[in-house]
């Protein structure tokens, strides 16, 4: 193993994959929360049948994405215990791993937890005209968020568009009253 540098042991939101089943029973999102690590990953509801009864439960939006905040140094000997669990490169880099920023990520998961009814996009997902103007939530469990309105044709429902650039964005149902343009 490589000598770690002071960079290495600074705390970052790491984005990583886990190349799991999407039925496994210990997820790496399941398993770092239980060694007190600091893990997000964007949950959605869904229903499955279970001994001919309908189950309502949340998994994950993209079963393979994870986000996790702590230092290479800890996660590392994680890694390399965990076959099924890899870091995500940067492309055009070598082994150098995707990072989040903290006001970033802070700000994402604001916005999910704020909301039960959230609509995840994946980046093409997302054409240039779903994005609407600029605006900023007032007051509400979102106050101080930025983002794009998203315009939707037909839907009567407004939402705030927030993302990670080239990895996901949702949309988080925001009312009227606590929206402020930004010009």
């Amino acid at each position: 193993m490589a000598v770690l540098s002071d960079n290495d042991k600074q705390m970052r939101w790491f984005v990583m994959r886990d190349l799991k089943r999407a039925n496994a029973k210990q997820p790496a999102y399941k398993q770092l929360a239980e060694k007190n690590i600091q893990v997000f990953t964007p949950m959605t509801w869904r229903i499955d049948m279970e001994d001919g009864k309908r189950v309502r439960r949340q998994v994950p939006f993209i079963p393979d994405l994870l986000f996790v905040c702590s230092s290479r140094e800890t996660i590392d000997p994680i890694v390399f215990q965990t076959p099924t669990l890899q870091y995500r490169w940067l492309r055009n880099t070598w082994r150098e791993p995707m990072t989040v920023s903290d006001t970033e990520m802070n700000r994402f998961i604001k916005a999910v937890s704020s909301s039960d009814s959230n609509k995840y996009y994946l980046p093409e997902e997302i054409t240039p005209s779903m994005y609407g103007r600029r605006i900023r939530i007032v007051g509400g469990p979102l106050d101080g968020c930025e983002g794009s309105l998203i315009t939707r044709r037909g839907s009567k429902v407004r939402r705030l568009l927030i993302e990670i650039p080239n990895l996901i964005a949702v949309g988080i149902e925001v009312k009227p009253e606590f929206i402020q343009f930004v010009e």
